[in-house]
């Protein structure tokens, strides 16, 4: 009788030989990005190999080894359609057993591109360190145990956020995978300046102390200390590491028991206690009366539900933290380059209609003259507000902590509320003036044949707000170039928050009529997608 293991594993390459034959670009694409991860994972190699005899090497051996385990942990929730057997739910149907099951999953998951690489990296890691005949014994055991709990994270990560993956959420996740990249490549960069400065590699050892006794890190530490010939302290961390392979088995198999025998609570009842309960937030009770605070909560309602719009801001709120934040702690930066922040959240505003897609037809029937049409951009604008005044405010403070640039402060905040205020103005301008459709699909922005006009909305009105905001930074400049002028630098932050105010009001009094008379045309620019 054929084995639940073979035929899981037979499973698995038919999965993927079936995916290649659907076209010849997915082919293709699977190539490139088999060749580039090969390469990248030799190059891997490679370096780790030329560290043999640095002092070290079994430091980098043991992080090195931690952050592949953590990208194992963390691929399942950015990328749940990479691996279709990750969801262990296609097979509720099948008479399997738990231990079975999960032997066959953990083997099965050895097969692919991702398993080839982590491979080739982790033995890099383990010869790194290795000089002595016994090492490369406890290399080999290392190696194995490192890339088993690898696999073994994904799939228990996985078992235990299925519900999630396959839901609009877990969508969510997946738009937000390139946020995720973008905010870990700053990371590494960070780091990797920060190892470059006085100290270098060794700057690493109390984090590699720590890692050396927490699975699968544990392994290489284990070869590391194999190589110091304290070989009581190596099989003490293969232990350790074996013990947490077999605790992170335990934990997948609970979930897949309890994912496999659990009743879907979409075959529940929706009265008794299988009955969602309905939560209030009390979000419309804090909102101002009328249509403003209606416009307000379904802006608001956007940000948290629509994927595009959710990634959007979240990308906005987290680089426009770490770029300022970054360069305050590597002592490059000024605190004026919290307006960093206050761009980022200001290009919200831009194409407000665009994020309605077709459901703007429901709002062009609420609009009957210019005064409704500036009601409903401002209600856009005010919730804008309430999330973008309090995080530029504590990005400009938090960067003028680091930096020790108390005296600048108020300057910098009343730059970045002018800054703000002419973003918020342009923005309404050009969501009546160059609205664009969004598709709902894939991660494009914009829909074929409409880029021209999200470049001219986006940088045409970026660099409006540019112009609009130099009176405020000459009056910044000329303060702080005259004699006794500094003492008067306060005075920036009202006159900033006055002037930015006052160029919102100004955008939404030109933007409403525009809006008001171009409906159809608006409608048939955001319907495209």
């Amino acid at each position: 009788m054929t084995s639940v293991t073979s035929t899981v594993v037979r499973l698995k390459v038919s999965l993927i030989r079936n995916g290649l034959r659907q076209s010849a670009g997915r082919r293709a694409a699977f190539a490139v990005s088999a060749v580039i991860a090969v390469l990248f994972a030799l190059a891997q190699l490679l370096g780790l190999l030329l560290l043999r005899g640095h002092a070290h090497a079994g430091v980098v051996a043991v992080v090195v080894t931690a952050v592949l385990a953590l990208g194992w942990a963390v691929l399942p929730l950015f990328f749940p359609t990479g691996d279709e057997t990750l969801d262990p739910t296609r097979l509720v149907l099948l008479p399997l057993r738990p231990r079975p099951l999960v032997r066959a999953l953990l083997v099965a998951s050895l097969v692919g591109i991702g398993p080839v690489c982590t491979l080739l990296i982790l033995v890099g890691c383990a010869l790194a360190p290795a000089h002595r005949t016994a090492t490369y014994v406890f290399s080999v055991v290392a190696v194995a145990l490192a890339l088993l709990t690898c696999v073994a994270l994904a799939r228990a990560v996985a078992a235990a956020n299925v519900r999630l993956l396959t839901s609009r959420k877990g969508r969510d996740l997946a738009v937000l995978s390139g946020l995720v990249i973008a905010i870990g490549t700053q990371l590494i960069n960070f780091g990797a300046q920060q190892l470059g400065s006085a100290g270098g590699l060794g700057q690493l050892q109390p984090v590699a102390d720590v890692l050396s006794w927490v699975p699968p890190a544990s392994a290489m530490g284990a070869v590391q200390s194999a190589n110091d010939g304290s070989y009581g302290i190596a099989l003490a961390q293969l232990t350790v590491s074996a013990a947490g392979l077999g605790l992170l088995v335990a934990v997948w198999a609970r979930s897949l028991t309890r994912l496999m025998t659990a009743p879907d609570g979409s075959t529940l009842q929706a009265t008794g206690a299988g009955a969602p309960k309905r939560s209030s937030t009390g979000l419309a009770r804090l909102l101002p009366d009328g249509r403003t605070g209606t416009v307000m909560e379904r802006s608001l309602r956007y940000i948290l539900r629509d994927p595009k719009t959710k990634a959007a801001w979240v990308s906005s709120l987290a680089i426009g933290l770490l770029v300022p934040v970054f360069n305050a702690v590597r002592g490059t930066g000024s605190v004026y380059l919290a307006c960093f922040a206050t761009g980022m959240l200001g290009m919200q505003m831009y194409n407000q209609f665009g994020q309605d897609t077709s459901a703007f037809w429901m709002v062009a029937m609420t609009i009957s003259s210019a005064r409704d049409a500036s009601t409903e951009l401002r209600g856009r604008a005010l919730a804008l507000l309430l999330i973008a005044l309090p995080y530029t405010t504590l990005v400009t403070v938090l960067t003028a902590g680091l930096l020790g640039s108390w005296d600048q402060l108020p300057e910098a905040l009343g730059l970045s509320f002018a800054v703000l205020g002419a973003l918020l103005a342009t923005g309404a301008w050009a969501s009546a003036r160059f609205p664009y459709s969004i598709p709902r699909d894939g991660h494009k922005n914009v829909t074929p044949g409409q880029a021209g006009l999200a470049w001219i909305a986006i940088f045409g009105g970026m660099a409006s707000a540019a112009l609009l905001c130099l009176p405020v930074i000459a009056l910044i400049v000329w303060l702080n170039a005259s004699t006794g002028g500094a003492a008067w630098t306060w005075l920036l932050l009202p006159v900033g928050a006055g002037y930015g105010t006052g160029l919102t009001l100004l955008g939404l009094r030109l933007a409403a009529p525009r809006a008001a008379t171009h409906l159809p045309e608006i409608l048939t620019a955001v319907s495209k997608g």
